[in-house]
């Protein structure tokens, strides 16, 4: 499987799951989808039903105007009769809910605010196209987002994770069963986290022959779709190196499949038993802190922040598109610089 079919993949399953979601739907929420299909990505769309569709669940469920309809007939008239305090409710109702599997969810400060977003969204492409009356979202404040110190691994802690992925001393028995046959993909995984931020789906997404030796440098695709080259130190080149040597003598389920990091099934790895990688390792290392593939992706850019106190470097490398959102998670480094920066000037020479 080449690069650009495993996320044409990926973005085919996600317009079938949201084709297959939007079944349960009013009509107007297909409208809608329609209407932003060549301005967001799959994923983007698929976000935007699911949070309708409990949104619209909601409603039928916890609201006395809506209570007892099916939400497949709602029409946009219906929508008329929704207030600004329907949405206070629904805010209200996502801090912990019952979801139709009578499975209790639970959303954070991020993700009620993006599934107000969501709501806003439908609601304002339905007013300007006159379906319904008025936008009664912007009425609604978004939930206060507090922002939380960044979660990263310090440098003792990265030199024992990559040493606990080589060894394995520390794992359980069972895990250690894995270890010996998943060692050197596992820490050519962690090196490259650790030291390119790459992102979890672009790590997972790449190739074979998406890594240049030659220029220490490998090709990803980033959000959007877009093609970028990164570049790795020596270190993780040698890490890579070890790996594809091993990979190359691997024969995989698919004679064609092309993924550079295989799962112990002989296929491309997913994002799943990637995160589950990283717990493994990273429970052993630092028991109380929650370290994820974006955390490590924190880690890198963290480090990267510190050493050359350039927030464009870091947010070039790490594919924001806002410079600002960069500044934002690293805000707390500067902290750091400054303190370093006041031992910079001398008043007197000595």
């Amino acid at each position: 499987m080449s690069k650009q079919s495993y996320f044409e993949q990926r973005d085919n399953e996600n317009v079938l799951k949201i084709r297959e979601l939007l079944m349960q739907l009013p009509d107007f929420c297909s409208d809608f989808i329609r209407g932003i299909e060549f301005k967001t990505t799959p994923l983007t769309r698929l976000g935007y039903v699911r949070d309708i569709k409990t949104f619209l669940e909601f409603l039928v469920t916890n609201t006395k105007e809506f209570y007892g309809k099916s939400i497949e007939m709602l029409t946009t008239k219906d929508l008329n009769v929704l207030t600004s305090s329907h949405l206070e409710m629904f805010l209200s109702y996502l801090n912990l809910y019952k979801d139709t599997q009578n499975k209790v969810q639970k959303n954070g400060e991020r993700a009620r605010s993006r599934k107000l977003s969501s709501v806003r969204s439908l609601l304002r492409y339905l007013f300007k196209k006159s379906e319904i009356d008025s936008n009664v979202a912007d009425k609604v404040e978004s939930p206060k987002i507090h922002e939380q110190p960044i979660t990263r691994l310090e440098i003792d802690e990265v030199v024992n994770l990559l040493n606990l992925s080589e060894d394995g001393m520390k794992l359980t028995d069972r895990q250690k069963s894995f270890h010996k046959h998943t060692k050197v993909r596992d820490y050519a995984m962690l090196s490259l986290f650790l030291g390119t931020g790459i992102r979890i789906s672009e790590l997972v997404g790449l190739n074979i022959d998406d890594i240049y030796f030659d220029q220490n440098a490998f090709k990803v695709t980033r959000k959007g779709g877009s093609s970028v080259i990164l570049y790795f130190n020596e270190e993780v080149a040698d890490a890579l190196q070890r790996y594809i040597q091993l990979r190359m003598t691997i024969e995989t389920l698919d004679p064609n499949e092309k993924a550079l990091f295989l799962s112990l099934q002989n296929k491309r790895i997913s994002v799943r038993a990637v995160e589950k990688l990283v717990k493994k390792y990273s429970q052993h290392i630092t028991p109380l802190k929650h370290i994820t593939p974006h955390k490590l992706r924190s880690t890198f850019g963290t480090n990267l922040y510190r050493e050359t106190n350039d927030i464009y470097i870091v947010a070039d490398v790490l594919g924001h598109k806002d410079v600002n959102t960069t500044r934002k998670h690293y805000a707390a480094i500067s902290e750091d610089i400054r303190r370093s920066a006041a031992t910079k000037v001398k008043l007197r020479d000595d």
